[in-house]
């Protein structure tokens, strides 16, 4: 049976403080720690040369990393301005380039702010933006790395369980990217309970499907929010905002579900990460 990855976004502080300083080392570093997966981080755009992901990719392989890679911020998926839609396209085929040396299978792609659209209406761009990215993916033979759309924590922002649901269901090639912290913030912390989890899990395999949810794609970290939505992310030492990963490991070990896991934490991410994995399989035994 195929178990939880478990993994940091992007190099913890610990990592440098351990006189690393280059990914390609990353893999190792994790591998010991006795994590399984590892984000690369473009957020602020697609930086990394083929030599250096060529590196990286091969350091994963070799020691059991499961890669996968998060496209630049500058998406916009509810946009309807032909140029926005140009460039959505462009960064995410950036992005796939990438992820080939990477050896990374899973790209992460934010949703878009609602601005001065009616949601309905950012809803409607999305779906057409979506089905651009996908086209443009097949056009260009870059279908090996599978999108993820990311649940988010503005409210000003598309980016609900539902409205994620409803935008991967549309395409089987497609798989969501569950933002447990981007959720508590967005709905004032409601993403807190097994109750809660359990009703996440039933709305996602009754819209895509259990074979999908099983093997969801997942962001987690404690996050600082107010009346709007996510303020900023915090580390495990918080104790004020959460939320709190035991329910989803609980709920994720009774289902038998296989997600990867990658902690978004500030700084300490690949610690907690570790704190995941042991919560995980405390659940996991019981």
């Amino acid at each position: 049976m195929a178990e939880p990855k478990f993994g940091p976004a992007g190099n913890s502080e610990s990592f440098a403080a351990a006189g690393f300083k280059k990914s390609e080392d990353a893999p190792a570093w994790l591998a010991q720690m006795g994590l399984t997966a590892f984000e690369y981080q473009c957020g602020r755009g697609v930086r990394c040369g083929e030599e250096t992901a060529l590196k990286i990719g091969a350091a994963a392989k070799q020691h059991g990393i499961q890669m996968s890679i998060h496209a630049p911020y500058f998406i916009n998926l509810s946009s309807e301005e032909s140029e926005r839609m140009e460039k959505n396209v462009g960064y995410v085929l950036e992005t796939a380039r990438l992820a080939v040396p990477l050896g990374a299978t899973r790209m992460v792609v934010h949703c878009g702010g609602q601005g001065k659209l009616t949601r309905d209406r950012a809803m409607r761009n999305s779906h057409e933006n979506v089905k651009n990215i996908l086209r443009a993916l097949d056009e260009a033979h870059l279908t090996g790395c599978t999108v993820c759309l990311e649940t988010m924590g503005k409210k000003s922002v598309l980016g609900t369980a539902e409205e994620v649901c409803e935008l991967v269901a549309a395409d089987d090639r497609l798989l969501p990217c569950i933002d447990f912290g981007h959720l508590n913030c967005r709905t004032g912390g409601h993403m807190n309970t097994r109750e809660e989890v359990k009703a996440l899990f039933d709305l996602m395999e009754n819209t895509i499907g259990h074979e999908r949810t099983a093997k969801l794609h997942a962001h987690f970290s404690h996050i600082e929010y107010n009346d709007k939505g996510e303020v900023r992310h915090l580390t495990f030492a918080d104790t004020v905002y959460g939320p709190d990963f035991t329910p989803v490991a609980e709920e994720t070990a009774v289902r038998g579900y296989a997600p990867t896991f990658i902690c978004e934490s500030a700084g300490t991410q690949a610690e907690d990460a570790l704190a995941m994995k042991q919560c995980f399989m405390a659940q996991a035994e019981k």
